[in-house]
């Protein structure tokens, strides 16, 4: 049977992706979405029942009661394989943030010039949270301090994460309880390749036990160790406008896409393309200018905190260089695909590595060194601008969409309080009313297996028509902001009532991008303070939440899943379950894992069934608080709705219908 080969429009929901994906079939240029149509996955493994471990294998096992040649059962292979999923995902976005805090520390003793403190009050924050003594110290010797009890973080001998004291109080209890408390960001992960080694763990309950331990190490520790030493960094983010999709490339100008998720470099390149010198060298090439955009999570960095605009998510990497219209594509760690270097070859484009753990066959490298940032960064674009005599024709659809992203937690509490009385009790208090449902989390990668975008889109809209708030990170963000749901206005053509005016109020969207996937950390900080506010029970597990992330691909996702899920989330994951093949885990991580610490992992490949499983929950969970039913019916009536139709009048219509009698 011929393997079926999906139109662009079955292949991707995006209006850009499709004319792009039109083009490199007439070009017969492959991309992610034609190698997935051509090459079946592995039923074996794609279900998590495939050992391989040990040179005895690979095992597969396939038939019932069937073990491995050592005697591992189903179970104990599927609990392996997806620990070390987990190992592989916290390992990445940690060592992000180890890199980081190296960082601040070069900043801090002024081996990294081109870096400084931009936040000083987030430092002192971070101080209070690692344990250092803030007064008598100059911000640089904070910085230095902070920087090594970050670090200290990662291989301390002794203790335990000390993050973890930003979770409700109930939620460390349950922790310690079942001795899953994790003791440093680096041990815990050893520990899962240590168990998971041929001839050790071999219980599956045992190994999924720790699996908990070590993502709880990533979400609490790594990870937000990441966010926050960003912030202190580059700046902690708040609202700005700018737009997304391939659209905001630029005929006329050098383009440079910046893609992958650290933001040392890229905050230098921003940078670099304002210098004057620059742009007048890229005006000597014939261009207008220095276009600057980016892909996956290095995109939604400087978009939070500069405004960079989005050229697209995970699946729209290849696509850009397909315009025609990018000069240099510059990388540095995670989700970038090696197909980059022989389809840049095929076009003008220059695609540059940057990192020393990340190389690409064929790729230029220009190794990264955050001691000489800005001279790395300019002769980086210098290089992009000596392309643009090289462009051929162009092909940049014309299909972009208005945003607003920025919206930090410490901005949240901004939005929803003021200056002096920021928190979270006009959220809490809303959810109570019923005037929002509950929250759901939206997150996770795209994947060239289904329909990109296609589930982000469907299950948030169906969110805010049921006025459930939506708050996102990584490519689901992005998948939203090209719908055109990161702006206030959108509160009134999608939300339902009850939303609309929360949002109208507060002057916000009904999606809240709230950074990139490391940044989850904040999607934690939101939830642990909003259970502390009162009101919605004392746990994160109490919440009327969801977190989801339907079109999963990468192993981050499964640890964002699973530290989700031990910190007490519900979490539903779409297309397809890793460990599909034993029954003895899907439970485990279900019913079992709900049992221990209140959060539960699920997985299904339908976006009506995410929809349904979803807004059951956030109605169990409001009725088990008290709260009242959810009722659409009781909301609606605006002012700014009045005010709209009366704007419609003449003038002395309008002033008899708002004043009555009192206008003569």
């Amino acid at each position: 049977m011929a393997k079926k080969i999906r139109l662009p429009e079955e292949a991707s929901q995006d209006e850009a992706s499709i004319a792009l994906l039109k083009l490199a079939a007439e070009k017969g240029i492959e991309t992610a979405f034609s190698r997935a149509d051509a090459m079946a996955a592995c039923p074996i493994g794609s279900d998590g029942i495939c050992c391989k471990v040990c040179s005895m294998g690979p095992c597969r096992l396939v038939k019932e009661g069937q073990t491995g040649i050592c005697g591992a059962t189903v179970g104990t292979v599927a609990a392996r394989n997806f620990a070390r999923m987990v190992a592989a995902g916290a390992a990445s976005h940690s060592d992000h943030g180890r890199d980081l805090a190296y960082t601040l520390l070069a900043a801090a003793e002024g081996h990294a010039p081109d870096y400084k403190v931009r936040d000083p009050a987030k430092l002192k924050e971070m101080a209070g949270y690692l344990d250092v003594k803030v007064d008598g110290q100059t911000t640089e010797e904070l910085a230095r301090e902070v920087a090594l009890a970050a670090l200290a973080e990662f291989g301390k001998p002794q203790g335990e994460i000390l993050n973890l004291k930003r979770a409700p109080a109930k939620r460390q209890e349950v922790w310690r309880k079942l001795g899953i408390t994790p003791r440093n960001i680096d041990r815990e992960i050893v520990e899962i390749m240590h168990r998971t080694h041929v001839g050790n763990d071999q219980d599956a309950e045992h190994i999924l036990d720790h699996v908990l331990r070590a993502a709880l190490g990533d979400g609490w520790g790594g990870s937000m160790l990441a966010t926050d030493l960003s912030d202190v960094l580059f700046g902690t983010p708040g609202p700005v406008f700018t737009e997304a999709n391939l659209g905001v490339l630029k005929d006329d100008e050098v383009n440079i896409i910046i893609h992958g998720h650290e933001p040392t470099l890229s905050e230098m390149i921003v940078a670099a393309t304002q210098d004057p010198e620059l742009i007048e060298y890229a005006k000597s090439k014939g261009a207008k200018g220095i276009n600057i955009a980016g892909i996956c999570c290095t995109a939604n960095e400087t978009l939070m905190r500069q405004g960079v605009p989005l050229a697209g998510n995970f699946l729209q990497q290849e696509l850009a260089i397909i315009t025609g219209s990018v000069e240099a594509m510059v990388v540095d760690i995670q989700c970038i695909m090696q197909s980059l270097a022989v389809l840049s070859d095929q076009f003008h484009t220059l695609l540059i590595t940057t990192s020393p753990k990340a190389k690409i066959t064929g790729a230029t490298h220009i190794e990264f060194d955050e001691h000489r940032a800005m001279e790395i960064a300019k002769e980086i674009v210098r290089k992009a601008v000596d392309r643009f005599p090289e462009r051929g024709k162009t092909a940049i659809p014309d299909h972009r969409a208005n945003m607003i992203p920025g919206f930090s937690h410490e901005y949240i509490n901004y939005a929803l309080g003021g200056y002096y009385r920021g928190s979270l009790r006009p959220l809490n208090d809303a959810i109570m009313s019923g005037r929002i449902r509950g929250v759901v989390a939206n997150i996770g990668c795209n994947n060239a297996r289904v329909c990109h975008d296609e589930v982000f889109r469907y299950v948030v809209t169906e969110f805010l028509k049921n006025d459930v708030l939506v708050v996102e990170t990584g490519c689901g963000a992005i998948a939203s902001a090209k719908q055109g749901y990161m702006t206030p206005e959108a509160a009134f053509e999608v939300a339902g009532p009850g939303l609309r005016e929360v949002c109208e109020t507060a002057g916000i969207p009904p999606v809240l991008h709230l950074g990139s996937c490391v940044d989850n950390s904040r999607i934690l900080t939101v939830l642990a303070q909003v259970a502390t506010e009162g009101g919605l029970g004392e746990d994160i597990c109490d919440i009327p939440a969801v977190g989801m992330a339907p079109e999963w691909m990468s192993e981050k996702a499964i640890s964002i899943a699973t530290y989700c899920v031990a910190s007490g989330a519900y979490v539903i994951m779409g297309h397809s379950s890793p460990v599909e093949g034993s029954e003895e885990v899907t439970r485990i991580i279900s019913d079992g894992w709900e049992e221990k610490v209140g959060g539960r992992l699920e997985f299904t490949n339908d976006p009506e069934e995410i929809v349904r499983r979803s807004l059951a929950h956030i109605d169990k969970k409001r009725a088990e608080l008290g709260l009242p039913e959810y009722d659409p019916t009781k909301w609606g009536k605006s002012g700014d709705w009045r005010i709209n139709q009366l704007l419609e009048l003449p003038f002395t219509e309008r002033i008899e219908a708002a004043y009555g009698n009192q206008a003569e």
